[in-house]
């Protein structure tokens, strides 16, 4: 079974979670990531130690923002404990996990992030009227952003990740974190349609990412 969390705003923003993966092996866990479609989809071999595997439609993927922060909600509400530890596997390092204000978040290395590009724009209004890019033009796997206000931290921002499967992200945490980072200060980013995701740095080689999760049901595999 397949447990459907998402992050709330003007165009949901869904993740897939298996939380009893047990028989599926690599192939097999991609061709479900695949087949949802969704951005990400997340496998959890061990509930009690959240040790899992992230996969885009077509690949795997070391750290994610918005699928640690969908998994490490789902985890507490089925186990009723709070997370405190991530662990996914190809990451280098563990990955934090709090609840803030009623936000999860998750602290995280930034070293272990895709390889994103920041393409900084003139203003939101180039930001919104990006065009997605095909298969060998710019901007593969790439944030692009604007100060929305530049005094307040607040920031509008598309991602585009064709080179993951993805043809545009609507809330993208790994590339929200690695922008924070950079920056070195405290970000609200405005995603998408809409989709909004803090960020923050989190000393040297470290930064966090958070936002809100609503459960949006359950489907067979």
């Amino acid at each position: 079974m397949v447990t459907v969390v998402r992050l709330p705003g003007p165009r949901d923003h869904p993740l897939g979670v298996v939380l009893d993966p047990a028989g599926l092996d690599q192939e097999e866990r991609q061709a479900v990531a695949a087949e949802l479609g969704f951005s990400e989809t997340v496998f959890v071999d061990d509930v009690a130690a959240a040790r899992l595997q992230i996969f885009t439609p077509t690949m795997e993927l070391p750290l994610a923002g918005h699928p640690l922060v969908g998994t490490s909600w789902l985890i507490a509400q089925e186990t009723g404990r709070p997370v405190q530890t991530l662990r996914p596997i190809k990451a280098s390092q563990e990955v934090a996990s709090f609840v803030e204000d009623g936000a999860t978040w998750i602290r995280a290395a930034v070293a272990d992030a895709p390889p994103w590009e920041h393409v900084q724009l003139a203003d939101a209004a180039q930001v919104e009227g990006a065009a997605v890019p095909g298969p060998g033009e710019r901007w593969q796997m790439t944030q692009v952003w604007a100060w929305a206000d530049e005094a307040a931290g607040r920031v509008r921002a598309r991602v585009f990740a064709l080179a993951a499967g993805i043809a545009e992200d609507e809330a993208c945490g790994s590339a929200s974190l690695v922008l924070a980072s950079r920056l070195d200060r405290a970000l609200t980013i405005v995603h998408g349609q809409g989709s909004v995701v803090r960020a923050r740095p989190a000393g040297p080689g470290y930064a966090e990412v958070g936002g809100f999760v609503a459960h949006d049901g359950v489907r067979a595999l």
